[in-house]
């Protein structure tokens, strides 16, 4: 397996046995594959052109040099025939789903997740290659519009502009929730603030409050963090909690708000900066170096700390699903991938990444 990072937009890839050894595989195929076509046409054509140019031999005499030229054409013939005849029977190889690639793309915050079931996968369907890349969920519905993906990611339900864009194209979507994430607000490890109320976190991202003091802590500015808009968190955030589900409400994050490219840089800034806040799914965060704060509905409570168990119960206030869509009807290897991630093989590891699984029981399950 080979992996690969590229940073302000995770690209990991998952992808089975050595390249150069699967390209020398691939290569020997097609030479057997060219063997066989080759005993099946060519010797019939040989007979045929031989005869031809034997036959034009004792009726009309020909020079040494046109001889040539009849021989060169004749075994240009026999490549292209053996040549077309390997294409053909490498297709009909793929068709019946030998070393099947499946492309996934989509949201940074299931990148990881997404690469666990690939990894997994593979002791399932050997023969299945899976390439799981990041870019946001913005980034990998677009590329299943563009048909370069079988499979996008999105921490975010899927957009009017974008539905509508589908149907134009024709393309039929299907969405698959896949797990369920609990978004966690984080502060510095030091900040003395232990709790937030949904208005609170609303008000210091729209710049209403802008320092600490107004909510409990130090004398200092508030400095925000915030995912790229192109990020199905950032988009969540911003319509659950900045504007508090309200469809009219047309507040936008401040404009002195920080956009980080994942939740790793939201991390590496949290370490810098004791007076930076931000938030990021429950699988990437670190209590090692940055702080959870609790969250209530309103000052009244409960205040609830962000855990796969809370978030289940529905007691943890900023929790999204999490989804996988397709263009269409997924059939054959994309169709039984997606039935391993959904069965209890799949949904485990959802629970051990910090997510929350969708098929019941699975969270009990781990908790015994």
């Amino acid at each position: 397996m080979t992996t690969s990072d590229q940073v302000g937009g995770a690209s990991f890839s998952c992808l089975p046995g050595n390249k150069r050894i699967e390209g020398l595989v691939d290569f020997v195929t097609c030479l057997e594959l060219a063997e066989r076509s080759f005993r099946r046409s060519a010797y019939c054509v040989v007979r045929i052109a031989w005869f031809s140019l034997v036959t034009h031999y004792a009726i009309r005499p020909i020079s040494l040099q046109k001889a040539r030229i009849g021989l060169i054409f004749l075994l240009l013939l026999l490549l292209i025939i053996t040549l077309t005849g390997c294409r053909a029977d490498t297709a009909e190889t793929a068709s019946i789903g030998l070393d099947r690639a499946i492309q996934n793309k989509g949201s940074d915050t299931m990148v990881n997740l997404a690469l666990a079931w690939a990894e997994a996968y593979r002791e399932v369907a050997p023969n299945v290659s899976i390439a799981v890349t990041g870019g946001g969920s913005g980034t990998g519905i677009a590329s299943l519009f563009n048909n370069t993906v079988d499979m996008a990611n999105a921490s975010r339900d899927i957009s009017p502009r974008e539905l509508a864009a589908a149907a134009e194209m024709g393309i039929d979507l299907r969405e698959f929730v896949v797990a369920i994430d609990a978004l966690a607000v984080v502060v510095h490890l030091d900040n003395p603030v232990e709790e937030l109320t949904l208005s609170q976190l609303a008000d210091i991202y729209t710049g209403r409050i802008t320092n600490w003091q107004e909510v409990g802590g130090w004398d200092a500015p508030i400095i925000l963090l915030s995912r790229e808009i192109n990020s199905g968190t950032h988009v969540y955030f911003l319509e659950e909690v900045v504007r508090g589900g309200d469809p009219d409400n047309q507040d936008i994050f401040a404009p002195q708000t920080l956009l980080m490219p994942s939740s790793v840089g939201i991390t590496s800034e949290l370490r810098r900066n004791p007076n930076a806040i931000g938030y990021e799914g429950l699988g990437y965060v670190d209590l090692a170096h940055e702080k959870v704060v609790r969250v209530a509905v309103d000052a009244a409570g409960p205040f609830v700390a962000p855990s796969v168990e809370t978030a289940a119960a529905g007691e943890y206030p900023v929790a999204r699903e999490l989804y996988i869509y397709t263009a269409g009807e997924p059939t054959g290897e994309i169709a039984r991938y997606l039935d391993w991630i959904l069965s209890e093989a799949g949904q485990t590891i959802v629970a051990e990444l910090g997510f929350v699984p969708v098929l019941e029981g699975v969270v009990d399950g781990l908790a015994e």
